[in-house]
């Protein structure tokens, strides 16, 4: 009697502190419909939703029916008394999946490595097209003989003597240090 009585004065503090702390009170207590809130949640409002760093939702998953509430007393006495599938059924109404199911994996990176690929493959073939029908031919200053050219040019200047391209040519003997 004094735990049920200790639980309804709980439910109640943290039912006053979701409507003082919401924002949007009326329009989130007008979707739960009669499902009943039984904890703070993530965000102090009351939705469900399955999460691993907050295990308790603030509202349960399912509206009570008449078979849900004769189990709920039920369950107020001996547990061994219970089935395994009444036990079930209570943690369902509760909860929409187990831990075991919304943290399995989904598959999902499959599919964006899949479209990953398509968009880069589609790339690739636009790049490919581009260079082909849109872009002119690269000029001589990007041949081989060209940049050699350039590269005899830049050491007979001595372009940066110090610390650039000159700095590394040995004058005397004719090659790189």
């Amino acid at each position: 009697m004094m735990s049920n009585q200790f639980l309804s004065v709980a439910r109640n503090a943290v039912l006053r502190q979701m409507v003082r702390h919401s924002s949007r009170d009326h329009s989130n207590f007008s979707k739960i419909g009669k499902r009943e809130v039984v904890g703070y949640g993530r965000s102090g409002e009351p939705v469900y939703y399955d999460c691993v760093e907050y295990p308790m939702p603030a509202i349960r998953w399912q509206e009570p029916t008449p078979q849900l509430l004769a189990l709920r007393e039920k369950e107020k006495g001996d547990w061994k008394k219970l089935s395994i599938d009444e036990k079930k059924a209570l943690y369902r109404a509760s909860f929409c999946q187990t831990f075991a199911e919304f943290k399995h994996p989904t598959g999902e990176w499959k599919g964006c490595i899949g479209w990953t690929l398509v968009f880069t493959s589609i790339a690739i073939v636009f790049s490919l097209w581009m260079n082909a029908y849109v872009y002119d031919e690269l000029p001589e200053s990007f041949s081989e003989e060209s940049r050699k050219a350039q590269l005899k040019r830049m050491l007979d200047l001595e372009v940066n003597p110090i610390h650039g391209l000159s700095s590394k040519w040995d004058y005397e003997n004719k090659r790189w240090k």
